[in-house]
């Protein structure tokens, strides 16, 4: 397995090649497992699909810090490439907190996170710019004495703000105070993205699968973005096929989505061969 450092240094040195590449997004080891077959070159949880895994919504009061964290780690451990973590608002409203989430993250083995300045407050949904700023700042403090790689998202467009000056002053401004990657998911265009990369000065995120305007790997390189994540979208995808199937099952009394099924034997190869000792 690759140190921690080893994986920091691939993740980083992704940034800054030519074009994008996609960093999918697994909710569990198994997902995880599944996508480091197939020749991605790092991964990213979702803290949508993992609140679906354990039936909860995906909120800021769904989920806790601690049950994140673990399952962030369970990601880590059963790949050997980079990972980094949805970490939400940080999971308090103060920069110090955001400073101990970032290194609580690194201490289970992820090598990036974002913070994003939504509040979780729908009468103020985002956090002033300055104290959005602030919290970046002593995130990016905590990554720099670490093998981390910070990145900073501007919420407007989540929340009903569809502020693209204002997303791009605040994009501009997580720069200046440390991040290494800025993110402003739910832009609604090529045109917004590409105004995005060309008004900032550190590699751009976008998110593709959301319900809405889909662009190519090509088109989003092509605008400038450097880093494609899937969101939550792999994990609905996975619970529409789930869906579709108990729906043939119930409706019509069949069982050919079993042919759509990745075989058994081929999902046995991909999983973890340890065993529990023996029981007495």
């Amino acid at each position: 397995m690759a140190t921690t450092r080893e994986k920091f240094d691939r993740f980083k040195a992704l940034h800054d090649g030519d074009g994008a590449f996609v960093i999918p997004n697994p909710w569990d080891a198994g997902s995880a497992r599944l996508l480091s077959s197939l020749g991605f070159k790092a991964l990213a949880t979702t803290s949508a699909g993992y609140a679906f895994s354990v039936g909860r919504r995906d909120s800021f009061a769904g989920l806790s810090r601690a049950e994140l964290l673990a399952n962030a780690q369970s990601i880590v451990e059963a790949t050997d490439l980079p990972v980094s973590a949805d970490l939400e608002d940080g999971f308090g409203a103060s920069p110090d907190i955001c400073a101990e989430t970032i290194r609580m993250a690194s201490a289970t083995g992820l090598v990036g996170g974002s913070i994003e300045d939504a509040t979780g407050d729908p009468a103020n949904p985002i956090f002033p710019l300055e104290a959005a700023a602030e919290r970046v700042a002593a995130s990016a403090q905590a990554s720099a004495e670490l093998p981390f790689v910070l990145t900073a998202r501007a919420e407007n467009f989540l929340w009903g703000r569809p502020d693209l000056k204002d997303t791009i002053a605040r994009l501009q401004a997580f720069s200046e105070a440390g991040a290494d990657v800025l993110y402003a998911p739910g832009l609604p265009d090529i045109e917004a993205i590409r105004t995005v990369c060309r008004e900032v000065d550190k590699p751009v995120n976008v998110v593709m699968g959301l319900q809405g305007p889909s662009y190519s790997v090509a088109e989003l390189s092509d605008a400038g973005v450097r880093r494609i994540s899937v969101g939550g979208s792999f994990a609905r995808a996975a619970l529409g096929a789930l869906q579709r199937a108990a729906q043939e099952v119930l409706t019509q009394g069949t069982f050919t989505y079993a042919e759509q099924a990745m075989p058994g034997r081929e999902i046995g190869a991909l999983m973890s061969q340890g065993h529990l000792e023996r029981r007495s």
